[in-house]
């Protein structure tokens, strides 16, 4: 694979001053203004040192800049035999239990290997097409390194259907964490916007609530078990943004354990983590549920907590402070 093109330049001195960042460097690279707007929502173009956050931002002349472009992939990811953990399926859709570790579709970096090639060998290539041929089906994502259920549509009437369940936030989504630290009140919901890092375009963070950035972003989460200097907790999704248990739990100082981008493990946790081999975030979506876009039938589904979690709340214990 060609590696990423990287373009810099400083922004002109043509027209009115400041100008639009999007204007600006539509008019500096010769790319068009939604391609430029994209990049931006990409987190892929920094601005004096920075990584842009807005198209609407006002930049002055001769404001240096990079922009990242991904190199190319291949038009259309490979069906794979890669074994899958499924929990229902019928013609329309499929509801698959991903183990961590396990990327949900191709992107740089991850070309093989990822959900989408297992499911496209698995479902012979019935899938919906409605993301095109690189995402074919993905109605909605988990982290790589998150565990538990998701649900892939087969057919375009079942993509469309989820579509507008998850955009009303009506699909029911738990997860199980084991967080630092013993949130107080023990159970609570967090209101909080998310929008992408200034200073790191793979991050998310909190956002103030009035910023035009961002996107609204709502957990419900309630503390399951005290464990020693840990808890285990469920979180319920009103919405679902990218990192957002993540991004809100870091944010009242409860990060998840194991977390490599949110927040640093504290001793001892550091040392019951590196004893297990435990080398993700502690986080498992446990139970989705949702109406079923064709048939109209309520369907709701749960899995149990993998190993390497279990393992990790029984070593961490119970714990009365």
């Amino acid at each position: 694979m060609s590696e990423p093109e990287i373009i810099t330049g400083t922004i002109p001195a043509s027209g009115p001053a400041p100008a639009r960042l999007d204007k600006a460097l539509a008019e500096a690279t010769g790319m068009s203004r939604a391609r430029v707007q994209g990049l931006i929502d990409q987190g892929r173009v920094d601005v004096a040192g920075k990584t842009a956050t807005a198209a609407s931002m006002k930049v002055a002349a001769d404001t240096p800049f990079r922009i990242i472009i991904a190199a190319a992939m291949p038009a259309e990811a490979a069906p794979e035999a890669i074994p899958l953990t499924i929990a229902y399926e019928d013609a329309h859709l499929i509801i698959v239990d991903k183990p961590a570790g396990m990327v949900v579709h191709p992107a740089v970096g991850n070309i093989t290997g990822t959900l989408v090639n297992a499911l496209l060998h698995h479902c012979r290539g019935n899938l919906s097409g409605i993301n095109g041929v690189a995402r074919p089906g993905i109605v909605h994502r988990i982290d790589k390194d998150t565990s538990g259920l998701l649900v892939v549509a087969k057919s375009d009437a079942a993509h469309e259907g989820l579509a507008v369940q998850f955009a009303a936030h009506t699909v029911h989504r738990r997860y199980i964490a084991v967080c630092a630290g013993h949130p107080s009140p023990a159970e609570g919901t967090i209101n909080a916007r998310v929008g992408r890092s200034d200073s790191d375009r793979k991050k998310m963070t909190v956002l103030p609530n009035n910023s035009s950035r961002g996107k609204t972003a709502i957990t419900h989460y309630a503390v399951l078990q005290r464990l020693d200097h840990a808890a285990m907790i469920e979180c319920r999704l009103e919405t679902g943004r990218t990192h957002q248990v993540r991004v809100h739990c870091a944010s009242i100082g409860h990060a998840l354990l194991g977390d490599p981008a949110y927040g640093r493990t504290p001793q001892p946790l550091r040392a019951v983590l590196d004893n297990l081999g435990f080398q993700r975030q502690a986080l498992h979506a446990a139970e989705l549920g949702f109406q079923h876009p064709v048939t109209g039938e309520s369907l709701r589904f749960r899995s149990e907590l993998p190993a390497d979690m279990a393992e990790l709340i029984d070593q961490l214990g119970r714990s009365d402070r």
